[in-house]
């Protein structure tokens, strides 16, 4: 079955990853009571994750005709006739509205009944809720008609929990059967040390006495040593002496602390000004920031292009994450709302901050993912909750790869508001991989 990829602006995007089969109609009957079938009504639902009761009231509602899904059969009827490709248009529309993420077009979400009967899309990517427009005649039936709610999450976890219960149980079994064969060696060992023991007790007794010429040489050196006698000198010479060598000792330790105290608060207001980046690297001074943020701005309004820009940089000698952050304040400060967009539309700019990261050796795309993180946390709050997007379009865009997303995130401070909006992306990371695995 020829497949297709779902939205049509993924159309030519030959790595797109969801995909549903192309559709197959076929019409049936003759005058009033002509018909179209759409033959594989069931796998495209199951493709886009609604039920297909939805796409066929759909087609009825846009078309003006009565319409019908048998659940029994699996047969998807629309009264009249209608070509292939007016019905593939009316189902991109569906898709739009109904299964695309109105935040960043992907089709995996769910469609959410609040308690004042609106309906709402939530994506499983980067956790944005879409309010769906409810004057469109489809929203009532499927107020009627409410999804299932998904098990599949539950169900796979208590899998997990299974399978990792039958894992601790056969390490269990494994460490009893060698606590079993440390015993029986144990055992073993004792009894062959045991007849060692005997067979040494039997040559010592015949071994050979020792010479009385070895005996005395012994008694020499005793004596020997008894003769040397240690004593202190007592007399008042002596002692006078050893007290001026102590307090000269003294005295030389107390001048050397007393110039290291002298010499201290100057290296203290040396280091004073420099303040330590959130993410362990020693940070700039705020004022030596602006002024790179300022010639990079001065270098942005010339109409310098990105491998100007990084010819620029490189003669600084700001270290590679501090130009990372000044580049970010000067591409995106006073940024709100449509954060995201702005970031994939200049993203040349930072890819061309990463190759220069890369020639220094510094890990290109972790210093990326903290200059979105510390940019954010000083950003406003509308910028700030786009964070998952940002990161997401990066993904797309094959900036970002995967296990850097992942080993960033589990690095960070989970308390910070920045990765808790990070989350729903990381989780649907984390759930598709897994879901990888197992097909």
């Amino acid at each position: 079955m020829a497949l297709q990829n779902i939205g049509a602006s993924n159309r030519d995007d030959a790595f797109y990853r969801y995909k549903m089969p192309r559709m197959m109609t076929k019409i049936e009957g003759r005058g009033n009571g002509i018909k179209t079938n759409v033959v594989n009504m069931v796998e495209i639902a199951k493709a886009l994750g609604r039920p297909a009761a939805y796409t066929t009231k759909y087609f009825g509602c846009e078309l003006g005709a009565q319409s019908k899904f048998d659940e029994k059969n699996g047969t998807s009827l629309v009264n009249g006739a209608h070509d292939t490709s007016k019905l593939a248009g009316l189902l991109e529309n569906f898709i739009k509205k109904y299964v695309q993420c109105y935040g960043c077009g992907n089709p995996e979400t769910e469609i959410l009944i609040t308690k004042t009967q609106m309906l709402q899309l939530k994506c499983a990517a980067c956790g944005f809720l879409s309010d769906v427009d409810m004057r469109d005649k489809l929203t009532s039936f499927i107020l009627k008609n409410p999804p299932e709610q998904k098990k599949s999450s539950k169900d796979k976890k208590s899998m997990r929990r299974a399978e990792k219960e039958r894992l601790r149980e056969g390490e269990a079994a494994d460490e009893e059967m060698r606590k079993l064969k440390k015993e029986a060696a144990g055992k073993k060992k004792a009894a062959t040390t045991g007849t060692s023991k005997d067979k040494v007790s039997k040559k010592k007794d015949h071994s050979p006495p020792r010479s009385l010429s070895d005996e005395n040489d012994q008694a020499d050196s005793e004596e020997d040593d008894d003769d040397v006698q240690w004593q202190t000198d007592t007399s008042r010479e002596a002692a006078e002496k050893r007290m001026k060598e102590q307090l000269s000792a003294v005295t030389a330790e107390m001048v050397m602390l007393s110039t290291v105290e002298e010499k201290k608060p100057v290296a203290e207001v040396k280091k004073a000004p420099e303040q330590v980046h959130e993410n362990g690297n020693s940070k700039i001074p705020e004022n030596a920031h602006e002024k790179l943020v300022n010639e990079i701005k001065e270098l942005l309004s010339s109409g310098s292009s990105p491998t100007q820009l990084k010819t620029a940089l490189a003669s600084n000698s700001a270290n590679p994450q501090e130009k990372m952050d000044a580049l970010f304040s000067a591409l995106f400060g006073g940024t709100g709302k449509g954060f995201a967009k702005e970031v994939i539309k200049k993203k040349k700019y930072l890819l061309a901050l990463m190759m220069m990261q890369e020639e220094a050796g510094a890990p290109a795309q972790m210093g990326l993912l903290n200059g979105i993180e510390s940019f954010c946390m000083k950003a406003s709050a509308e910028a700030a909750k786009e964070v998952a997007l940002v990161i997401k379009g990066l993904y797309d865009e094959d900036i970002l790869d995967e296990d850097v997303i992942v080993e960033w995130y589990n690095k960070g401070v989970k308390s910070s508001p920045v990765l808790k909006n990070v989350t729903p992306f990381i989780e649907w990371l984390q759930n598709a991989e897994s879901e990888s695995e197992e097909e």
